[in-house]
């Protein structure tokens, strides 16, 4: 199972195959995705349902049904039920400082495992939750996990795949979110129907089946030929992981780059100190701000809050659950096409296209429901369908660029030396990405030999 193929790029040739080896392993790590998806996707539908609501938060219901003098932007504006939707990520935010150490120093197979017990275990007790604080905990444990896995995942992704299909293997990972939340979202809609009421926990605990399959599949993942040099030092294992993984025993000048890239790795004691040079100071603004637009894009307010969105503004609670369906299916199948075009067309084009695609679509939903919804109104029905399409539009934009670029391109741009700190490219090996910021318009000016 191999489709033969050589790479060139800066004078550079790897040699190497598509391997089911490295198939197989990045399709494990990247059930890691779908938990990320999953958990963004489940909670929103959760938070709709009447039973969920009456048990944890009936302060909420009551107010949602008897309140009518209540702004149509408040009903649901409670300092527990954001406790408990923030928990996750600022879990997860704590837990990456961590998980960038376990990375750095054991390598990326272990973090992944550590990240998928955190899933598993949060799962079990958010599904089994007899109190607002079982919840909340396995809400945190949740979030943990996400810390863990989207450290280690997309940079295992990055350092498995041959670079000519490097952007598609990682844009796997962002499809893998979508499949999560789409799964959510049907999970919602089935589980919404249950007459007895526990509907939600059935939706809360099957987190636990792609949890299940990335902790054990953790077990049996190669560990990248990078971290081996990294971390083990052990070069002849190193080499024939390498040979495996590439399906060819001519790895020499891959195997060399990354030898030297190691060298200066052992030279760096302080890779979080480091990465404030001058000459990392590129990668370094690209791999904050690239992130951080790619949050500030309001995915997660759509992904998370659809169908509470779509309860606002008039469906029913199966309709909106229906709506948030759709925009999933959007979602997914944006994602993969991105990854058919991501190393034809290039990281710039797909950044800027779509960046204008969620801007105006954005602005169209933002006008309509200042203008027709309001405080206390009420929208019609055709207003309802062409915020439903503006957003599936907008979705689409994110999904094919931003959502994952986001993840693909701050793992591929930093040196082995100071990657596990911090975490034009298509094509590029990433022992030879310093090459490109040198040869940069504009950053060739930073980046200078010290």
């Amino acid at each position: 199972m191999a489709v033969e193929l050589q790479i060139a790029s800066h004078g550079r040739e790897y040699n190497g195959k598509m391997t089911s080896i490295v198939i197989l392993s990045c399709m494990v790590a990247a059930t890691g995705g779908i938990i990320f998806g999953y958990d963004i996707g489940i909670s929103g539908g959760v938070t709709s349902m009447v039973p969920f609501l009456e048990k944890f938060f009936p302060d909420v219901y009551t107010k949602m049904k008897q309140d009518k003098n209540i702004s149509n932007y408040c009903k649901f504006d409670s300092q527990l039920l954001t406790t408990f939707t923030s928990s996750l990520y600022i879990a997860g935010l704590l837990a990456s400082f961590f998980a960038s150490s376990v990375t750095r120093m054991f390598g990326r197979k272990p973090s992944i495992l550590v990240g998928g017990a955190a899933f598993l275990v949060g799962a079990a007790l958010g599904g089994a939750a007899l109190n607002i604080y079982m919840l909340i905990l396995g809400r945190v444990l949740l979030g943990v996990g996400i810390g863990f896995a989207n450290q280690s995942v997309p940079l295992y992704l990055s350092e498995m795949a041959l670079p000519r299909y490097r952007g598609a293997i990682n844009n796997g990972f962002q499809l893998c979110v979508g499949i999560g939340v789409l799964s959510a979202n049907l999970i919602n809609f089935g589980t919404e129907k249950i007459k007895d009421g526990y509907g939600w926990r059935l939706s809360l605990a099957m987190a636990a089946v792609p949890a299940s399959i990335l902790t054990l599949g953790a077990f049996f993942l190669p560990e990248t030929p990078n971290s081996i040099i990294q971390n083990s030092k052990n070069h002849q294992k190193a080499k024939l992981m390498l040979q495996s993984i590439r399906g060819t025993n001519d790895v020499e000048q891959e195997f060399d780059d990354l030898i030297e890239a190691s060298n200066v790795s052992n030279s760096i004691k302080h890779p979080f100190k480091n990465i404030l040079q001058r000459k990392y100071r590129p990668q370094l603004v690209m791999a904050v701000t690239i992130p951080f637009f790619q949050q500030f894009t309001g995915i997660n307010v759509i992904s998370f809050y659809a169908p509470i969105l779509f309860l606002t503004i008039g469906l029913g609670e199966s309709a909106s659950l229906l709506s948030a369906v759709m925009i999933g299916i959007v979602g997914t199948t944006s994602t993969f096409i991105s990854m058919l075009i991501v190393d034809k067309l290039g990281r710039r084009v797909l950044f800027i296209s779509g960046g204008i695609q969620m801007f105006f679509s954005q602005i169209l939903i933002g006008s309509i429901m200042a203008f027709q919804l309001g405080d206390h109104g009420e929208i019609s029905k055709k207003y309802v369908y062409l915020i439903l399409v503006l957003i599936c539009i907008y979705v689409a934009g994110f999904a094919w660029s931003w959502g994952p670029l986001g993840w693909l391109v701050p793992s591929e741009i930093f040196p082995l030396e100071i990657r596990s700190a911090a975490q034009k490219t298509k094509n590029v090996p990433i022992e030879q990405m310093e090459k490109v910021w040198r040869e940069h318009l504009f950053w060739k000016r930073i980046v200078v030999d010290e």
